[in-house]
């Protein structure tokens, strides 16, 4: 568990839905000794990882996405785990970043591990596309890279997510390597834009901002990044910017070298407006906290 302070929710939340079956337990995923004394009692059929680092920094991302995941894939070897279900990312299938190849590196123990597993590389979720849904509001523009068509996605619901891994559980056909999107049709920044003008009845008002000053920071960091850790996680940042503003969150035809909007899988029912709606309306809220770009 990484924040204490959600323990007491958490607890609230297992007494509520199956106080008889549900145990929480807190251990460090980062220390296998840890991780063995609080699972030692008991027996798992299936695990299912939604683990990830938080920032994408690089000794993060190894730390979490692979140390993590390989200390609970160990765990699983030798409980007799029936079946090991990890929450990845579509974007691992063009890796330039540090959090990428960490996954990746897991992912390849994990399929050669003997346990069966499925890896869920699912698409953008309606948290990372609903930053700017209270700029909007307010009237400010939607802040954009390039001309808002560079990318798209088929963003998913957590919910519609969740249901998905659920049924990696149950079925034998989603073994393996699973992309995932939402219900379509795929959606550009710039569609963004125009759904929340429509939904908060504001003029369309964009401001577009070029992904190369965001490719120009990391060359300006990568010098001291080499001594200093905290500077090259700076970089870092910013090639992750520079990746999320000219990579599509789709399936990737290696052969037409090119994202494949039309084959992208898609699952669930809700969709980005649904969300937008809902969260308008005060009904839920999908806000990043520290982890917001823009506001």
């Amino acid at each position: 568990m990484r924040d204490p302070s959600t323990a007491q929710a958490l607890r609230s939340y297992a007494a509520s839905v199956a106080p008889e079956r549900l145990n929480l337990l807190a251990a460090s995923l980062q220390d296998e000794d840890s991780l063995n004394a609080a699972l030692h009692p008991y027996k798992a059929d299936a695990i299912v990882s939604c683990i990830a680092s938080r920032s994408g920094g690089i000794a993060d991302s190894d730390t979490v996405e692979y140390i993590a995941n390989r200390n609970l894939l160990r765990w699983a070897a030798v409980g007799g785990v029936q079946h090991f279900t990890l929450l990845s990312a579509i974007c691992v299938q063009k890796p330039r970043l540090a959090f990428q190849f960490a996954k990746l590196r897991f992912e390849s123990e994990l399929a050669a591990s003997g346990i069966p597993y499925t890896s869920v590389r699912a698409t953008a979720f309606f948290k990372s596309l609903s930053g700017q849904l209270q700029r909007v509001s307010r009237g400010k523009p939607f802040l954009m890279f390039g001309d808002g068509l560079l990318t798209q996605c088929k963003p998913i619901a957590e919910s519609d997510l969740a249901h998905f891994i659920r049924l990696t559980l149950e079925r034998a056909d989603l073994r393996g390597v699973q992309a995932i999107g939402g219900p379509g049709p795929a959606i550009t920044p710039l569609a963004q834009a125009q759904l929340l003008a429509r939904l908060t009845r504001q003029p369309l008002r964009t401001q577009s901002v070029s992904p190369k000053l965001l490719l120009a920071i990391a060359s300006l960091l990568s010098v001291p990044g080499r001594v200093s850790s905290r500077i090259a996680d700076k970089a870092e940042f910013a090639r992750i910017g520079h990746y999320y503003a000219t990579e599509s969150m789709l399936l990737w035809d290696d052969n037409q070298q090119a994202y494949d909007a039309a084959a992208t899988p898609e699952f669930g029912s809700i969709t980005l407006e649904d969300s937008y709606r809902a969260q308008l309306a005060g009904k839920t809220n999908q806000g990043l906290g520290a982890q917001a770009v823009f506001r």
